[in-house]
């Protein structure tokens, strides 16, 4: 299944001078510059009934540009009956509180059973939406929000508002040591050097911020609540260990369990247990990207997480004597 895509439209003069591709994105910003220039390339664009497949022709105003192409269904993914905790939902964007052990897009050891999977069950029609409206992810363990796209129209709005920067996203976390105030975390992130399926602050990276307040201080661990300027992946993970913080249960960046002089049993056990990093996509802000609506999403803290939460504090408090 593919769907067809044909415009006729006639250039404005307000285009005299500029390239045929920055002329397309101007006259049809539903679709994503790439797209359109794959277009372009393919033979499918005419102007003034002649085919042209040169990206830099130049454009006077006054021609007739017409598209007749077709976006193909991502066929390679099966829809799966998987339950999805559905935040909010309407035409153009759906809001899923992500669980943890739930990977979002299907990839080497994760062919099925994930987000994507569940996303083109409940929603079949998002199989002409590139990666089914996913426009950013979260780490198979992390759990909360994610605004997902339900139209090419959406997404391509989405994907331009997290590359401006004008989508809030904010995280709770637990961090290993007792951190005294807030900062911000400015490096850039790229790929480790030796283990290609971590990633590391490397100075040929991509510019990546973190800021970070603290919520809840416990005798050797902290509460945080965190906010993205960028997206990369493991940024917060990545961070957070970069300043000596790592987060509680991270397998990849937090290394061993660190609880304090004299834990209790619980506190010790807790630790021990907890098999994922500790940190939850608590709050999402976005403008509709079709209706321009300012709209926020908050997701509770999921019960392991808070669990964690009540025994640290409950540790703090029968150590108090310390302080």
């Amino acid at each position: 299944m593919a769907e067809i895509i044909q415009h006729k439209e006639v250039v404005p003069e307000s285009c005299l001078g500029k390239r045929l591709d920055q002329t397309l994105a101007e006259m049809f910003p539903d679709y994503s510059r790439s797209r359109l220039k794959e277009w372009i390339l393919a033979g499918q664009v005419t102007v003034n009934g002649d085919v042209i497949t040169r990206a830099r022709e130049k454009m006077f105003g006054g021609e007739h540009i017409a598209i007749n192409a077709e976006i193909e269904a991502e066929v390679r993914f099966d829809p799966q009956d998987i339950p999805l905790d559905i935040v909010y939902e309407d035409d153009d964007i759906l809001v899923i509180n992500k669980p943890a052990g739930l990977v979002v897009h299907p990839g080497a050891g994760n062919p099925d059973g994930t987000v994507l999977n569940a996303l083109l069950h409940h929603c079949p029609e998002l199989e002409i939406v590139p990666r089914a409206g996913i426009v950013h992810r979260l780490d198979k363990d992390t759990t909360g929000l994610m605004v997902v796209a339900k139209t090419i129209a959406a997404q391509t709005n989405l994907v331009e508002a997290l590359q401006a920067r004008e989508i809030t996203r904010e995280y709770e976390a637990i961090a290993n040591g007792l951190m005294t105030a807030g900062g911000v975390v400015d490096e850039p992130i790229g790929r480790h050097a030796t283990k290609r399926t971590h990633m590391a602050v490397t100075f040929s990276g991509r510019p990546s911020v973190t800021h970070y307040r603290v919520l809840e201080k416990y005798r050797l661990h902290t509460r945080l609540r965190l906010r993205l300027e960028t997206g990369r992946t493991h940024q917060i993970r990545v961070h957070m260990a970069h300043i000596t913080h790592p987060l509680v249960g991270d397998p990849v960046y937090g290394g061993r369990p660190r609880p304090p002089k004299n834990a209790t049993d619980d506190l010790r056990e807790v630790l021990r247990s907890f098999k994922r990093q500790a940190l939850h996509a608590a709050m999402l802000s976005l403008y509709h990207p079709i209706t321009g609506e300012q709209m926020t999403w908050y997701a509770d803290i999921p019960e392991d997480f808070d669990y964690l939460t009540k025994v640290l504090r409950e540790d703090t408090k029968l150590n108090q004597s310390e302080y």
